[in-house]
């Protein structure tokens, strides 16, 4: 392009002049006027009176030949409809809050638009002072729309609670409230921590695999728990490596006891009262007396209305994880996630605040439940052999402290001991009667024996040795009958030798 230095039809919209300085188009733009004018009558365009000339008639040549009537160009007005379009459908489903929201945006990015390129833009802005007023008039009307659409619209600081039946596949209608006789419930406040994924009941009560399973050995309900609390050994907190909720502790509310129920309808049928139920199993309404704020809590089963009352593992899966479960066996994992010692009922919101802490870090609202519930994470983990950290320690002897004669809980599922052997005495034995003693009568004088013959000597003589030995008696000793001194012819007393 050859033409000189003057202001042309603008080719982007043609209700418009822009300024081509002889090489290139310029920032420079000017509304189209019926009558030529002097360029010292443009606003805000900075160039030499002499150089604003009538619009080369080169270039006259490239513009259309009939110029639009309309103050808009065709552009302006699709998208001008587009937005209006999208206002409407935000209106309707949003609200209000919502449309100033929308609204806010749109002004942030006209305004960001013009304050950058010094352009017009769609809404005709005079100059970038101009833009940057729309810019922080923009901010504010967002930040208002936000204010006022988590006003009208609790719900949706819960949208991560409020998708969880969808990813479990157990959607359930709306159910009119049940009346009862209780106080009206205070409305829940809506959480400002980051609220977790609510494990609703699943839709077909699941038993595992193997069978429940604790790790320790049973100890007596009577013992108390802050006696209890000293036998629990003190560690670091190990890590969060290989934790996973499912692969480690099982799918939620698996129907550990086996009868019939999954675990969260038989929490809720436990600590609800004027429940209301279907089948055999599934809670539909009820009425909680929540432990942690010590407010009543209407329940009523539903998309939006389920995760206002949520039962919370007294000792979290991942504190337990972290503190000894690593070691426990899977069957003993998934005893311990559903074990109705470590479950609660309780306020919802109350529940996503608490997260994983311990003792060290969390407490219930209700200071009068503090007592109870420190005891019954005392109970819990003598019951698996899990430990606790130093500060998660001296925080439960706080305030186990000031309970003494809180005793600690056993779970259903830990063995009971072996009964004691019955040790029977034996009733001593009656000696049995002596016998009747026979009547003995005077036996008859027998007579007395006669005595023994008198042996008599008698003389034996040999007539010499030949005889002694023939008649067997060789040698005769000196005091043996038949010796002889003839017969001993060396003296020495024994005679035929």
């Amino acid at each position: 392009m050859s033409a000189p230095a003057a202001w042309y039809d603008n080719p982007d919209n043609e209700a418009q002049l822009r300024y081509w300085d002889g090489s290139a188009w310029t920032a420079h733009f000017a509304e189209k006027l019926p009558a030529p004018v002097a360029a010292s009558t443009f606003r805000d365009v900075e160039v030499e009176p002499a150089s604003v000339a009538a619009p080369a008639p080169a270039m006259q040549a490239t513009a259309p030949a009939a110029r639009r009537t309309s103050r808009f160009s065709r552009r302006q007005l699709i998208i001008g409809g587009a937005l209006a379009f999208l206002v409407l459908i935000i209106s309707f489903s949003g609200g209000f809050g919502a449309l100033l929201v929308l609204a806010g945006l749109v002004a942030l990015g006209v305004g960001a638009f013009v304050l950058v390129t010094g352009r017009r833009s769609l809404l005709r802005l005079a100059s970038r002072k101009v833009g940057a007023g729309v810019l922080a008039g923009g901010l504010i009307v967002a930040m208002i729309g936000g204010g006022v659409n988590a006003a009208t619209n609790p719900a949706a600081g819960r949208s991560s609670v409020e998708a969880a039946p969808a990813t479990t596949g157990n959607a359930e209608p709306t159910m009119a409230p049940t009346p009862t006789a209780s106080a009206k419930p205070t409305p829940a406040p809506t959480p400002t921590a980051p609220v977790s994924t609510v494990e609703l009941d699943p839709a077909v009560a699941e038993a595992p695999l193997g069978n429940a399973s604790v790790a320790t050995a049973s100890f007596s309900s009577s013992v108390p728990a802050i006696d209890l609390l000293g036998t629990i050994a003190i560690k670091g907190r190990a890590p969060k490596t290989g934790y996973a909720r499912t692969a480690q502790f099982g799918t939620a509310w698996l129907d550990v006891d086996r009868n019939g129920c999954d675990t969260r309808n038989d929490i809720l049928a436990r600590d609800l009262a004027d429940e209301v139920l279907e089948g055999p199993c599934k809670v539909m309404s009820g009425t909680l007396l929540d432990p942690y704020t010590a407010k009543t809590i209407s329940f009523l089963r539903g998309n939006t209305t389920s995760t206002l009352v949520q039962i919370d593992h007294v000792v979290p899966l991942m504190d337990a994880w972290q503190k000894g479960a690593q070691q426990l066996t899977y069957e003993q994992r998934v005893t311990f996630a559903n074990d109705p010692l470590n479950l609660l009922a309780v306020d919802g919101p109350s529940n996503s605040s608490k997260g994983a802490g311990d003792a060290a870090t969390w407490l219930p609202k209700n200071t009068s439940f503090r007592c109870a519930y420190v005891a019954r994470q005392v109970a819990v983990k003598a019951t698996y052999g899990l430990w606790m950290t130093q500060a998660e320690h001296d925080a439960i002897a706080k305030i186990l402290g000031s309970c003494p004669g809180e005793m600690a809980l056993t779970s259903q599922f830990t063995p009971m001991p072996a009964p004691a052997p019955v040790v029977v005495e034996e009733q001593p034995i009656a000696p049995a009667p002596a016998p009747a003693q026979p009547v003995i009568e005077d036996a008859p004088e027998q007579p007395a024996p006669a005595p023994a013959p008198v042996a008599v000597a008698v003389a034996v003589a040999y007539a010499n040795c030949d005889a002694v030995r023939a008649a067997g008696a060789a040698p005769i000793h000196s005091n043996e009958p038949g010796y002889s001194r003839k017969l001993d012819r060396d003296g020495d007393g024994i005679a035929c030798e």
